[in-house]
């Protein structure tokens, strides 16, 4: 079976680190241990260090493949669903300023948490009629800045719109730009979908990014979740993107480093 490339997720954020410096020394872990990309999370309208971050990465030869933005929900209660206008308003413009970080870096755009969950929006058609508004504005930079937004179906715990492969294809079909596409994390999956490869079989071509995380969120194989078959699938399409990793219950070093181990037993 030919191996998908295998990125790793810095779940901390660039500014959990103490210094660039220190940022930097995470990456080089990365690379060292063996991944073949990072995908990093972001928070804030200036979350990092560009230039610095573009060096770093070309001199150790360990591309930046996708950008989470999920964060800034958190962070600062940026909503795309808000009935406030101004949340929205901001919480567009910090996506539409993420598709020229992504589009400098060469990753993907991944949205999903933005959306917010019923209890900041409880009318749910209410709330996805404001998402789609807000996403097409967000795709029209990422169609100016040539960025690909990886639209994530996050499950109805964690999101309250959006949380099957179905919607999501739906909202991208009904968006009509291929710089919006769907992606798939096997957490999710888990929870919503009928099993953890048809949909990979669904999306097909149309896949922008995917997710390998375990049925609890810690080390791949402490939970039930059988990892392989998704590989078959993403073979199957042809999938040409990256596979992260996300291990967000152990600190991120010892996630990186159990994941290589893990993975070279299973992919040999």
């Amino acid at each position: 079976m030919k191996r998908a490339k295998i990125s790793y997720i810095l779940v901390d954020r660039p500014d959990s680190f103490p210094s660039f410096e220190s940022f930097a020394a995470a990456l080089r872990h990365v690379k060292e241990v063996g991944f073949e990309g990072v995908e990093i999370n972001l928070a804030g309208p200036n979350p990092i260090d560009i230039d610095a971050l573009v060096r770093t990465a070309d001199s150790i030869d360990l591309p930046v493949v996708s950008l989470l933005s999920g964060s800034n929900y958190f962070s600062e209660a940026l909503c795309l669903s808000s009935p406030r206008d101004e949340v929205r308003r901001r919480a567009v413009e910090r996506l539409q300023g993420y598709t020229a970080l992504a589009a400098r870096l060469g990753a993907v755009l991944v949205v999903g948490q933005m959306q917010g969950f019923l209890s900041d929006e409880p009318d749910r058609a209410a709330g996805e009629t404001r998402i789609e508004a807000c996403m097409r504005r967000v795709v029209e930079a990422a169609e100016r800045n040539g960025a690909t937004i990886a639209f994530e179906p996050v499950n109805h715990l964690q999101a309250g719109f959006n949380n099957t492969l179905s919607e999501v294809m739906a909202l991208a079909d009904r968006i009509g730009s291929d710089r919006l596409r769907p992606m798939l994390d096997s957490f999710h999956m888990n929870v919503e979908e009928r099993n953890t490869t048809e949909p990979i079989h669904r999306a097909g071509n149309r896949l922008a990014h995917f997710h390998l995380c375990e049925s609890n969120g810690s080390f791949l194989g402490s939970g039930h979740l059988n990892f392989k078959p998704m590989f078959e699938a993403l073979e199957a399409i042809r999938y040409q993107g990256y596979v992260s990793l996300k291990i967000y219950r152990q600190p991120w070093a010892a996630g990186a480093e159990a994941s290589v181990t893990f993975l070279k037993e299973l992919l040999p």
